[in-house]
């Protein structure tokens, strides 16, 4: 082989290499920041329709977050283990929702905050808060509809209605602002789900079903799965819709809000502002 051929084969076999190297490399907070930018750009030009539609069938799914770990519940003998298999099955409504793309208000406290912190106008502040009230009412309406439907029906048994009643409490059983708290951490474990989600590939289901499992193992508030369980109270009548407001929907909103907002797309834009303005620098 000569010399310009084994220089030729060097060159060659460097550019495979960096491929591979490129392939196997994960996205760095750039890259991320960009992804979920650009989803949120797409999520604020959608029609009210299309979003109206969306939130209200995240909504109706998050039912499975009582459904499932209440038909557990029933079954399963009172052991100590049992509530971690209980906190498992929280996670299959966020599952459907997410892998779905349906509407969820809590991803929405990152993907559309993205493209506000870039463009900082109040044409942009509109845009997401348009996105903000569609997607909430939807979500809420939706959670009524589907709590009011396991109250008053008897499409389950007795004794996983009554399973239903007890994992509900937990969700006003708590002070105001420990609410608050509680939906804090929520709001932020979800966030942060959606911040490294495209990073996941294939593990996208086990990354969704750990970050939501931790929320129910810690006893954590979210706005839509626990409207749910709140609202199946006040369908059988164990509480009424003032102390839903006040008790639950008031400081799980503020919590979750917090939470995304603060914990999650400011501070991550926050460590990608300077790659960002040096790359501009570059191309100028």
């Amino acid at each position: 082989m000569s010399e310009d051929e084994h220089r030729n084969h060097g060159a060659e076999k460097r550019e495979k290499d960096d491929a591979q190297v490129e392939k196997g490399h994960r996205p760095d907070a750039l890259i991320l920041h960009e992804i979920i930018r650009r989803e949120g750009e797409e999520e604020l030009r959608r029609t009210t329709l299309a979003l109206s539609l969306s939130a209200f069938a995240a909504g109706l799914t998050m039912g499975f977050s009582l459904i499932v770990p209440g038909v557990l519940k029933g079954h399963l003998p009172h052991e100590p283990w049992a509530e971690l298999v209980l906190s498992m099955g929280y996670s299959i409504g966020f599952l459907i929702v997410v892998l779905g793309r349906q509407q969820l208000f809590t991803e929405n406290t990152v993907t559309p905050i993205l493209p506000l912190l870039t463009d900082r106008t109040v044409a942009s502040l509109m845009r997401v808060i348009r996105l903000w009230a569609i997607v909430l009412v939807g979500n809420i309406l939706a959670t009524f509809v589907i709590a009011s439907v396991l109250a008053h029906t008897d499409a389950f048994q007795p004794e996983v209605r009554k399973a239903f009643a007890e994992i509900s409490r937990h969700t006003i059983e708590d002070p105001f602002w420990t609410t608050v708290i509680k939906a804090v951490f929520a709001g932020w474990l979800i966030a942060l789900m959606v911040w490294i989600l495209p990073a996941t590939g294939s593990a996208a289901p086990f990354i969704i079903i750990l970050m939501t499992w931790l929320v129910s193992m810690c006893g954590l508030a979210h706005i839509v799965a626990g409207s749910v369980d709140a609202y199946y109270l006040v369908a059988i009548g164990e509480i009424s819709f003032p102390t839903y407001v006040t008790g639950f929907f008031v400081p799980t909103l503020i919590g979750n809000v917090l939470g995304g907002v603060t914990l999650v797309s400011v501070l991550n834009f926050g460590q990608v502002v300077p790659d960002m303005e040096g790359n501009r620098r570059s191309d100028a």
